[in-house]
């Protein structure tokens, strides 16, 4: 696993690269199934048989068109592309400049390598603010056990989580699971300490992902040896709670 690093993060490490796209002879019909049944933000890139960007065709664009039509006599084909490279910040204000829904993103060669939303961008957002949490945490715990800390970013099993807190409030996790759903929730904070995963932040989250089935879940890992410190105390806490596990955590509903 990669050491994290806390710096710029670019449009390559959050665009969508499993994108619908259509064709210039394809039928405004056909492409109008394709886009009932996408997730391409209510349109698709259109490229050629090279994958390279022509232009752009949006739900508005199909309204009172004959369905024989191609695709190419409707299509926009004035369109902001941007690279892997480019800044998230940079992409964020070029969707709100073009009015575009989402941007290509093409390599120097102008051929499609995937999609950058508005969605992509706030959950750009989302985990760079988790970083800051991350940084503040390491350096609590180096401070308190007088250690060194890693950082890994990993998935983690929700079965296996200790919690550390023993309640959480219903309508946060209302809000946690729609999230979830919508792939906008933020990584979880964990500690590895030997063979144990402790969750430090994000315990609506965890209980979202266990109402939903879902096994794994995105988080931020600090890893601690139980050589250097003989009992955590996020550890101890959680053992004085008498948390083992998720279902240790109350929900409070305020009635």
């Amino acid at each position: 696993m990669t050491p994290i690093e806390f710096d710029d993060v670019r449009v390559g490490a959050y665009m969508a690269t499993d994108v619908e796209v259509a064709r210039p002879d394809d039928r405004v019909a056909d492409v109008v199934e394709t886009l009932a049944g996408a997730t391409n933000d209510g349109g698709l890139p259109v490229c050629d048989g090279e994958r390279t960007v022509l232009g752009y065709v949006g739900a508005s664009d199909l309204l009172a068109v004959s369905d024989d039509a191609p695709v190419e006599t409707v299509m926009r084909r004035e369109l902001v592309v941007v690279g892997p490279d480019t800044s998230v910040t940079d992409a964020a204000h070029a969707i709100l400049r073009s009015g575009q829904q989402f941007l290509p993103v093409v390599n120097d060669a102008g051929e499609l390598l995937g999609t950058f939303s508005n969605g992509d961008a706030v959950r750009s957002q989302i985990q760079r603010t988790t970083r800051s949490k991350v940084e503040r945490t390491r350096e609590m715990l180096e401070q308190t056990h007088a250690t060194a800390v890693g950082v890994t970013e990993r998935n983690v099993a929700v079965s296996s989580l200790i919690p550390t807190q023993q309640e959480v409030f219903a309508d946060e996790l209302e809000g946690r699971t729609y999230e979830l759903k919508n792939g906008l929730a933020e990584p979880l904070i964990v500690v590895d300490y030997g063979p144990e995963t402790v969750l430090v932040d994000g315990h609506h989250r965890a209980l979202a992902a266990l109402r939903l089935n879902v096994e794994r879940v995105d988080a931020y890992a600090l890893s601690i040896s139980p050589d250097e410190v003989g009992e955590l105390g996020l550890r101890r806490s959680a053992r004085l709670g008498g948390l083992d596990s998720l279902a240790d955590v109350a929900v409070n509903d305020y009635v």
